[in-house]
């Protein structure tokens, strides 16, 4: 059974909104900023988010190509907004960034692979 990133359009869209956090992430604006600081994640570890976030990325662009790559990206950028959201809860850092940036990132995430399997 081969599983492709089909319909394209879900994890094209993820795809685009992972892109633009690696992107926002280069120089963290504010909200990104806080988000890091409140779930105590070290700030020379920082630049690492954005290296995670090109390969996932790049995987689930490569998706289109190679059937079962996007499908595992996808899994990786549920399993990073979990664990993101496990450190917020550990933290105790439930403000409006984590249930717009974290949740809402992760939501994404999960209706993407749950369209594609489904359609």
């Amino acid at each position: 059974m081969v599983i492709a990133s089909a319909p394209w359009w879900p994890t094209a869209i993820l795809a685009a909104v992972v892109l633009g956090d690696a992107l926002l992430s280069i120089r963290p604006p504010k909200f990104i900023a806080q988000c890091l600081s409140g779930v105590n994640f070290p700030r020379e570890w920082w630049w690492t988010l954005v290296y995670i976030k090109l390969v996932a990325t790049a995987g689930l662009v490569a998706g289109f190509w190679f059937p079962g790559v996007g499908i595992a990206a996808n899994v990786g950028v549920i399993a990073y907004f979990v664990a993101a959201s496990v450190a917020h809860v550990k933290a105790r850092f439930l403000k409006s960034e984590f249930w717009i940036n974290c949740l809402g990132m992760l939501a994404l995430s999960a209706t993407t692979l749950i369209l594609t399997l489904v359609l």
